[in-house]
């Protein structure tokens, strides 16, 4: 942990210092502060207009500070010579409430005031493209089954194994990597931790990993369905819930259904109940909605859910319980933020402790074969508007997320739906032009 800023540059050779924050829309924000300049920095912030980015603000509102968090600061392990910084947003000395990290504290700490410590990782799935952004950056990676192939991993070596070295520097606990199902899709894993803690990794990690590639002369994308009829990028989350310490998992207890306690269960359950409109949270793009209700991909499965239903083992269903005191919700996709991913689970899951919601029925089937068997499960939503109309009517949700932030939201990504509705396709001259 650090606590002084100044002192870090000095015991590790840094010259400068990127101090970052992540917008409503993903966008990694940053100012690079020169070393001798951080001791102010740090009390003080770094100043930004707010409207220059996406969140929802005025030019006529005054400077937003970004003020560096001490205790997440990496230095950058392939430039030694820069530190990165996650900061907290200020305007007028108070908090910006719809700021992504700021939203994601204030309900780690409602967590906390219940004795809950949540504790998440996450798969964060990409592909590795050429610069354009056309094609796979691998001509021979072309098995219509390639997930987990050993030629296409160790083709791209370099560029994982560099990854993965910088992961294991930083302590991160990185244990594997693989190619996953569509061709030019990797995955890496490291493990799981404090939520905070989780998001400010999962947000360098989006960083380093589209650095390293265009070090090696390619780009990585975290796009939800970059390529049509390939499977799409997911960011499957784990989730557990431990006591105030961190020490006990709430969540297990061996001799309930799946060694899932009553508490993990409610948890589950309030998952369960807004999972229609958190989808506008852990699915916020036009394309993620390509990647959840996709036909059957190249590789026979999308891997993605369509339907709201959990279950054991069985990576068909939105939610699975792999073993004992925790629970894997597959929903998220490559473009969630880092921070509302974490922040609307947690918001999600409160509501179901404190309303005691049941998760409703199990289902085991494989959902992408007999899916159309399952009756009165909600599908998930079609589109991004639907999701938004959920996210919408979803009071407590909204609540629990802050008004604010769900005002901003609502109108920033609203106004991204109408910018696309309005945009003129080919399929529109291709299926109207002699209509």
């Amino acid at each position: 942990m650090a606590t002084d800023l100044a002192e870090f540059a000095r015991a590790k050779n840094v010259k400068y210092f990127m101090i970052s924050y992540t917008d409503l829309f993903s966008g990694q924000r940053a100012k690079l502060v020169p070393a001798q300049a951080i001791s102010d920095m740090q009390k003080d912030g770094a100043g930004f207009a707010g409207f220059a980015t996406w969140l929802d603000l005025t030019p006529a509102h005054p400077d937003m500070l970004a003020v560096p968090d001490p205790d997440s600061v990496i230095q950058l392990p392939w430039k030694p010579e820069v530190a990165w910084v996650a900061a907290n947003c200020i305007m007028d000395d108070k908090e910006v409430n719809q700021a992504p990290r700021n939203t994601l504290k204030r309900l780690i700490a409602e967590a906390a005031s219940d004795g809950m410590h949540v504790k998440t990782g996450v798969e964060a799935e990409f592909f590795l493209i050429s610069p354009d952004g056309k094609t796979i950056s691998d001509e021979y990676d072309t098995a219509s089954k390639p997930c987990y192939d050993q030629q296409a991993v160790m083709r791209r070596y370099d560029v994982i194994a560099e990854i993965c070295d910088h992961m294991l520097a930083l302590g991160w606990g990185a244990y594997q990597n693989d190619h996953e199902d569509a061709n030019g899709q990797f995955e890496m894993n490291w493990a799981f931790d404090d939520a905070l803690a989780t998001a400010d990794k999962h947000s360098f990690f989006k960083f380093m990993v589209k650095s390293i590639a265009e070090k090696h002369g390619l780009r990585a994308t975290f796009m939800p369905k970059p390529f049509q009829g390939l499977t799409g990028n997911g960011c499957h989350a784990h989730i557990s819930v431990w006591d105030k310490a961190g020490k006990t998992n709430v969540f297990a207890d061996n001799s309930m259904e799946l060694g899932l306690s009553a508490k993990g269960r409610n948890f589950l359950g309030g998952i369960m109940k807004h999972a229609s409109a958190l989808a506008a949270i852990t699915n916020p793009t036009v394309n993620s909605y390509k990647r959840i209700n996709a036909p059957r991909t190249i590789s026979g499965a999308t891997w993605a859910p369509n339907t709201v239903t959990w279950t054991g083992n069985n990576r068909t269903h939105m939610v699975r319980v792999p073993g004992p005191g925790r629970f894997e919700l597959r929903l998220p996709d490559g473009a969630a933020n880092p921070y509302l991913l974490q922040a609307v689970i947690i918001a999600a899951g409160l509501d179901g402790i404190r309303s005691k919601a049941d998760p409703g029925k199990r289902y085991d089937i494989d959902m992408y074969q007999h899916g159309h068997t399952v009756k009165g499960a909600p599908k998930l939503p079609l589109n991004l508007l639907d999701a938004l109309r959920e996210f919408d009517k979803d009071k407590s949700l909204k609540a629990a997320l802050g008004e604010e932030f769900s005002s901003a939201y609502l109108k920033l990504k609203h106004q991204e739906w109408n910018s696309y509705a309005s945009h003129f396709t080919q399929w529109e001259r291709d299926h109207t032009l002699d209509i």
